[in-house]
């Protein structure tokens, strides 16, 4: 039987205070409603577009078992202005696996856009964001992420432990279904501390400043048949978007 480690939930009020102090916050599916205003069952409405992902085509594994969609955004005090589709990029010091390429993938589905827990995220987010660092405007990647078993094993985190090049960065859980493994693991950046938990309920979040703390997820098998998992992830950056500046 695999151990499953509880995660460390962080209530919202310490969400800003834990991100100071460690460099990443954990919140439950209720914590993460209550950030942005909204219910869980909110939430619920964005699930179904995780049905309809494309396959990436830029493993370089060889695997064939992630599909994904992503989209990018502006965020400031005057509201979020959709950026017109462009390529997501990393550089080779980030993704080692990945880095240096303009990867492009289909976009978000506008009707997933349109959900009214989709700008409630965003903006909660930036507001925490700004809270904590001062900066008002954001540069905002949006990656929704389904993960299967189709090859036997999925990897949500193929490169291995790695920062994201960002400023902060937003791990939601959307759903897991027969799987074992995906475990989270935390790791000081310089330091020889970390976290390891695994992201149970739907719409329970992981939020780390990325200049403090690495991050991975373990590869996940099928418990009976095939599986997956789903995540969102959201990366905010200062000045630009990668690849701009």
């Amino acid at each position: 039987m695999v151990a499953v480690f509880s995660a460390p939930f962080t209530p919202v009020q310490s969400v800003l205070p834990a991100l100071r102090e460690r460099g990443y916050a954990v919140l439950t599916p209720a914590s993460v409603a209550e950030l942005c205003g909204g219910s869980s069952a909110a939430f619920d409405a964005l699930a179904p577009s995780w049905n309809d992902l494309a396959l990436d085509n830029y493993l370089r594994d060889g695997g064939n078992y992630r599909r994904r969609r992503h989209s990018c955004f502006v965020v400031d005090a005057a509201g979020i202005e959709q950026a017109p589709h462009r390529a997501h990029w990393q550089s080779e010091e980030y993704n080692a696996l990945h880095g240096g390429m303009r990867r492009w993938f289909e976009s978000i589905r506008a009707e997933t856009i349109a959900q009214p827990a989709w700008p409630r995220l965003l903006r909660a987010l930036a507001a925490e964001f700004t809270a904590l660092s001062g900066v008002e405007r954001w540069f905002v990647e949006a990656h929704q992420f389904r993960i299967d078993t189709s090859d036997g094993i999925g990897r949500p985190t193929p490169e291995g432990a790695h920062r994201d090049g960002v400023d902060y960065v937003a791990v939601v859980l959307v759903g897991r279904h027969g799987i074992k493994g995906g475990e989270t693991r935390v790791f000081e950046a310089a330091g020889p501390d970390g976290q390891r938990f695994t992201l149970l309920e739907p719409w329970s979040m992981l939020l780390l400043d990325d200049a403090r703390v690495i991050h991975e997820s373990t590869p996940i098998q099928p418990l009976d048949g095939q599986g997956h998992r789903d995540t969102l992830v959201l990366t905010y950056r200062r000045g630009a978007f990668q690849g701009d500046d």
